[in-house]
Formats: C-alpha cells, sequence, structure tokens
C-alpha cells in the first residue's frame, strides 16, 4: 500500500467512525445543536478530549494554510469544511493525502 493510499483509508475511516457515533446521537436527539456542544463537555474526560480537539484544529488549519502556500497546494481549502464537519480525524489525513505526490505512470 502506498503512502497516499494510506492517507486516503484514513480520511475514509476518520469520516465513519466519529459520525457512527455523531449518528447515533442526532438519531436519539433530532438536530439540537445546543445539546451537542452541551453534551461535548458533559464530563470531565469528555471536557478534556473536546477542548484538545478544538484547540488542535485552528493550528492545524494554520500550519496546514501556510504549508499549502509554500508548496503551491491546490484544493487545501478542503480541510476546512472537513474540519467542521466531522473533524480532525478526515481534516488530517484528507491534507496528507493532498500533501503527496501523485504516483508516476
Amino acid at each position: 500500500m502506498t503512502v497516499k493510499r494510506f492517507y486516503l483509508l484514513m480520511a475514509v475511516i476518520g469520516t465513519l467512525v466519529p459520525w457512527l457515533f455523531f449518528g447515533r446521537f442526532f438519531a436519539l436527539n433530532g438536530l439540537d445543536i445546543p445539546l451537542f456542544i452541551t453534551s461535548l463537555f458533559a464530563n470531565g474526560a469528555a471536557g478534556g478530549f473536546s477542548a484538545d480537539v478544538l484547540i488542535a484544529i485552528p493550528v492545524f488549519w494554520f500550519w496546514s494554510w501556510r504549508d499549502a502556500a509554500e508548496r503551491g497546494l491546490r484544493h487545501w481549502w478542503l480541510v476546512l469544511p472537513a474540519g467542521f464537519c466531522v473533524g480532525l480525524s478526515l481534516a488530517l489525513p484528507l491534507y496528507l493525502y493532498l500533501r503527496e505526490p501523485s504516483a508516476k505512470a
């Protein structure tokens, strides 16, 4: 398996696994965004994990934006909706996938 395919696989897994949890939450509670946000900080463990990710994602966005500019990488902006709609588990491997050169034929 190439590195690029590994990143793509991790992006798929990084999308599916969080959405299994998100989907279950929304199936039980409907599209209750205030409850969703409150639930992110329901206890110390959830709050610590949520804070960690919420701090890491803007740092990743800033770093990837600068890295993409230096490399002339197109489609960098895809990490923004990936981070908002899924999280760092999709945004990071997606960016690494985009950053990896295509295989030569």
